[in-house]
């Protein structure tokens, strides 16, 4: 499996190297393999991505003890994002049965008791 393109930059920002962060990487992927029972799809992958900022997060906890600035946090861009993402699902969904059940109503289609 190949890790994601982005995985140099969270351990750069995450002050740990670069060898690690694929551990953490591949630790995640097969947390989220046990989790979800597959190895393919969204749920998969949103997982996969959830799990290793978590555990980068942790890691960088740990070592960033020994160091005067802290580590920054990445999950909240991860969740920001996923949360943008289902708004737009949400707002695309209710347009959707909006014009659908006006629709219905246009056409005087009885619903089904």
């Amino acid at each position: 499996m190949k890790s994601p393109k982005i995985l140099p930059w969270i351990a750069k920002k995450a002050g740990i190297s670069e060898e690690l962060a694929l551990k953490l990487w591949r630790r995640a992927v097969g947390e989220a393999e046990y989790l979800t029972g597959k190895s393919e799809g969204s749920e998969f992958w949103g997982l996969a991505v959830e799990r290793f900022l978590s555990v980068v997060e942790d890691e960088a906890g740990t070592l960033s003890t020994n160091k005067l600035s802290p580590a920054p946090q990445l999950t909240w861009m991860w969740r920001h994002q996923t949360r943008m993402s289902l708004l737009s699902l949400m707002a695309a969904q209710n347009a959707y049965r909006y014009w659908q059940n006006t629709w219905g109503d246009m056409t005087g289609q009885k619903k089904a008791a």
